[in-house]
């Protein structure tokens, strides 16, 4: 066995074998390529080597189509970053969708190896999505021979003429798709964003981008990757991620950062089929782009910036960011607690709030209580979306602490809002909660200690002491004060009548329609949702006005894309049909494929229409105990006729003022006769 040097090739002529029978079986042939690694210096074991492999086998098939497999791990059996190739006679079969392989490249990895290494094992396997790199591996009468060639696609500054291009087409067309060239995908965005990660970063990772990038081009759009591999990242600019209407998750393993892609249309899958179907999931991301109804990327995009770029900000951005988190995970808890709890006042009635613990506790279906199995049933609702909505505070105040301190945060954030609920601070004892605990936990973790207590940091030290800072502070010093803040606004909005409560309205109402399920939609939203009650008619018609209000927008789209389509483009009244329901179901970004496009004349036409939904709500008197559901959740509304007229008012308003903005006012985003349906368009 020779002995391993620090400047050893990735790949050497003695671990290559040519048109040779290594078994009839994968394990067989990873074996045998294990062995010639070890023979070679290049792993101290090779039955670690070989399970190793095998057990990143297991994970998922190496074989791709083509007859290529790329059998590939980490071990702390490897001494240096190796390629162990054999050309198979007869082939065997890695799990390719195509069949059987026969060209098959063992890639290993010492467990700490640098990114030198991964960045030329990654080369590689963008290499073998390459036809003409992998006819010429078929080709090759020597192993001398298969060196040069792979040499030339990992070190193409030193053999630039042995190099492939960039971008070529996928190793095989066997499960590829022609491109859709349809109306809908011809009028696709400019260009769409994509994830790629497999379980080592080693291969797949890269090869799915290139075939993707590849497949972009061939449908005539433009396709941005971010590798998430082995031989490091960089993430995608912030800007193409907000100018590109569609997003590919091809991974094996969770996004990094999958935040800042909310909202996105989103298509995902594992990382294989990106490199076996790479034209269908670029059809299918073309598709999402214009279907309202797409599966989109959830949370917000607020936590997507890199130390770096954060360190930019300024503190006025960043805060707002970070409290936007928050919300947008306290978000789901109050929509199902709130759905719950208005279906519970739908089978029990409004007195099943204050019984519903009891009748739960001491009853069950075979002991109903005075009123039945529709009591019982109202109760149980009730107790349920109680339990989940009492989470609200909670739940903001941790992912505001864990928006500033990732992970270690989330324990002394959920404690403190937990507190804030206890002394009565509420929502805005939250936010301060959280505040505190993000930024005291991001202190802690600043810490200098002791290298073996390193590993205690995140999961006992920060969690210990950032919870016990911010608990003694919410107790001791801010908790009443907070408290005696939030009693005060309660009472204020409770005593707002006249024009008063009309302006709020208003407000309400231009903010819900401003950016569209954005930070200022979501600000209204969650001032609505955080102090819901029953028992408190102030902030039932504050909720009635949020949600009326954030309705207006798909609907007025819908209504103007009828009546007057010839002004939208056909993709635009195919978005309308579709805005219907959302509207109908109080889904504000069912407008956005509208604002998008033309923001100048849409937006201000949807706030106009929101301002007058939301003071006609306040103005008479509209209640409602649902926080979401729309026009679904009708029997949580009071006064549901004259919230039906204001809705209608707001929606007809922002449709006429959208419709004549653009027939009267030009625009560079207004559609051409080319777009428009010929037989619409009017000389």
């Amino acid at each position: 066995m020779s002995t391993p040097t620090a400047d050893q090739p990735v790949i050497a002529e003695d671990l290559i074998l040519l048109d040779a029978d290594l078994g009839e079986t994968k394990a067989q042939v990873i074996e045998r390529l294990a062995g010639v690694l070890a023979s070679a210096g290049r792993a101290t074991d090779t039955d670690a080597l070989r399970d190793a492999a095998l057990a990143r086998e297991a994970q998922s098939a190496t074989g791709l189509p083509g007859g290529i497999a790329i059998p590939h791990c980490r071990s702390e059996a490897v001494t240096s970053a190796s390629l162990g190739f054999a050309r198979l006679n007869p082939k065997v079969d890695f799990g390719a969708p195509d069949g059987p392989a026969d060209l098959v490249f063992l890639i290993a990895a010492p467990t700490g190896a640098g990114s030198a290494h991964m960045k030329l094992l990654s080369s590689l396997a963008r290499a073998l999505v390459k036809p003409e790199f992998v006819a010429s591996l078929r080709n090759a009468s020597s192993a001398s021979e298969i060196v040069t060639l792979v040499d030339g696609v990992i070190n193409p500054a030193t053999k630039p003429a042995v190099a492939a291009p960039v971008a070529a087409a996928p190793v095989s067309t066997a499960k590829h798709s022609t491109p859709d060239t349809s109306a809908e995908a011809s009028s696709a965005p400019k260009h769409i964003v994509a994830v790629t990660a497999c379980p080592t970063g080693i291969a797949h990772t890269y090869m799915a981008a290139d075939s993707l990038v590849a497949a972009g081009e061939r449908a005539g759009v433009t396709v941005h990757v971010e590798t998430q591999g082995s031989s490091g990242s960089t993430p995608l600019d912030p800007a193409i991620i907000a100018g590109a209407e569609a997003v590919i998750f091809a991974t094996d393993v969770g996004v990094k950062g999958r935040e800042r892609f909310a909202g996105k249309p989103v298509i995902s899958s594992g990382v294989k089929r990106a490199i076996n179907e790479p034209d269908v999931m670029v059809t299918e991301a073309l598709r999402a782009a214009l279907n309202p109804d797409a599966a989109r990327v959830g949370g917000t995009a607020v936590a997507a910036e890199s130390n770096d770029s954060a360190g930019e900000l300024g503190w006025g951005t960043r805060i707002r960011q970070i409290l936007l988190t928050g919300v947008s995970y306290m978000i789901p808890f109050v929509a199902a607690g709130g759905l719950l709890i208005a279906l519970g006042f739908l089978l029990g009635g409004y007195e099943i709030s204050g019984v519903a613990e009891d009748i739960v506790v001491n009853n069950s279906i075979t002991s109903l209580p005075d009123g039945g199995i529709t009591a019982y049933l109202g109760a149980v609702l009730f107790q349920i979306g109680a339990l989940s909505f009492s989470f609200l505070v909670p739940a903001l105040a941790g992912y505001i602490s864990y928006a500033i301190a990732d992970r270690p945060g989330l324990a002394p954030g959920f404690t403190a809002g937990a507190v804030a609920v206890l002394v009565g601070a509420g929502f805005i004892g939250g936010l301060v909660g959280g505040l505190i605990a993000g930024f005291v936990a991001l202190w802690i973790s600043k810490w200098k200690i002791p290298t073996v207590l390193r590993g205690l940091m995140p999961v006992v030290i920060i969690p210990l002491f950032a919870t016990l800072i911010v608990g003694a502070i919410m107790f001791l010093l801010l908790g009443k004060p907070l408290a005696a803040i939030t009693s005060g606004l309660t009472d204020w909005l409770n005593g707002l009548s006249g024009s008063s409560v009309i302006i709020l309205g208003i407000i309400l109402g231009l903010m819900m329609c401003f950016d569209l399920g954005g930070p200022v939609n979501k600000a209204a939203y969650a001032f609505a949702t955080a102090g819901l009650s029953v028992t408190d008619t102030a902030s039932l018609r504050i909720m009635a006005a949020v949600m009326a209000a954030g309705m207006v927008p798909p609907l007025a789209m819908a209504l103007a894309s009828t009546v007057r389509s010839r002004l939208f483009t056909e993709a635009e009244r195919e978005n309308g049909k579709a805005a219907w329901f959302l509207g109908a179901a109080f889904i504000s970004e069912g407008a956005i494929p509208f604002a998008a496009a033309d923001p100048f004349r849409v937006i201000p036409s949807m706030m106009a229409g929101g301002a007058v939904t939301g003071a006609m709500i306040m103005a008479f008197n509209v209640t409602l105990s649902a926080p979401h559901g729309g026009i679904f959740v009708f029997f949580a509304i009071g006064n549901i006729l004259w919230f039906i007229v204001s809705l209608a008012v707001g929606t007809i308003v922002s449709a006429f003022l959208v419709v004549s903005a653009k027939q009267f006012v030009k625009s560079k985003n207004s559609p051409t006769e080319a777009e428009l349906d010929p037989a619409l368009v009017t000389v």
